[in-house]
């Protein structure tokens, strides 16, 4: 069951985003929450890092579980998701960081570390809350457009679209890596309860697969009409479509 709620700009978005992760956490003695990276969840992270702040959510007994990494960059490459959440999230809360995981995007093993990913999650009972963005064709995590689709943890070449709107993030399109490693739509499903984040007129497109009758491998997002309790946060730009 999806549930759609639009607000009036990016920043209201985010504190109510804010608000939902805040009452897992606090309602759960040792909560594991599933994080994303890229523009979207930064206003969300800004809130949980003053709730945390001003005592109103601890993260002592959290543990965190990414989405994604980018294959070939280390966690002290500036472009590196372990590096942004340590900028954005982790560097300013009181979460242990033994207890936050991120794909290995250098393990010489890649295959291995797929697997290892998703019995890693097995273990801590999957996501009790999963934050997700969506990308401008539909990708979540670093699930893309296909004919088919991954259930499992799997390493997968990134499309033209991700990779120049990604681009931004590095001095040119051709520094962008072509491959990632990312958490399959089955590790997302098992996710107990699922808050997706998206603002901006270029989301408004694959934001409309939500009120579309039709579950589509091209849009990977609306498999998530499957799952029993998704939240889906817009500001007006990207439901304009709606």
């Amino acid at each position: 069951m999806i549930t759609i709620k639009v607000f009036e700009d990016y920043n209201e978005m985010s504190a109510y985003a804010a608000e939902i992760v805040k009452e897992v956490i606090n309602s759960i003695k040792k909560p594991v929450i599933g994080l994303a990276t890229g523009s979207s969840p930064i206003g969300l992270y800004k809130n949980l890092i003053e709730m945390n702040k001003s005592n109103q959510v601890d993260f002592s007994q959290v543990t965190s579980v990414n989405l994604d990494e980018y294959i070939g960059l280390s966690g002290d490459h500036p472009q590196s998701y372990r590096y942004f959440m340590n900028q954005n999230l982790f560097d300013h809360i009181n979460i242990n960081k033994a207890n936050t995981f991120i794909p290995n995007g250098i393990a010489d093993d890649l295959g291995q570390e797929c697997k290892d990913y998703d019995q890693k999650l097995q273990d801590l009972g999957y996501a009790d809350i999963q934050i997700l963005g969506i990308g401008s064709n539909g990708h979540i995590g670093f699930n893309e457009p296909d004919t088919k689709l991954n259930a499992n943890t799997h390493v997968t070449g990134l499309t033209t679209a991700t990779i120049e709107a990604n681009a931004r993030f590095f001095n040119s399109s051709d520094e962008v890596p072509q491959q990632a490693i990312s958490l399959g739509l089955g590790g997302i499903m098992k996710s107990k309860k699922i808050v997706l984040i998206a603002n901006g007129t270029n989301k408004a497109k694959a934001c409309k697969s939500f009120v579309d009758e039709y579950i589509d491998p091209q849009i990977p997002a609306s498999f998530l009409k499957l799952h029993p309790n998704v939240v889906v946060c817009l500001d007006k730009e990207a439901a304009s479509l709606l």
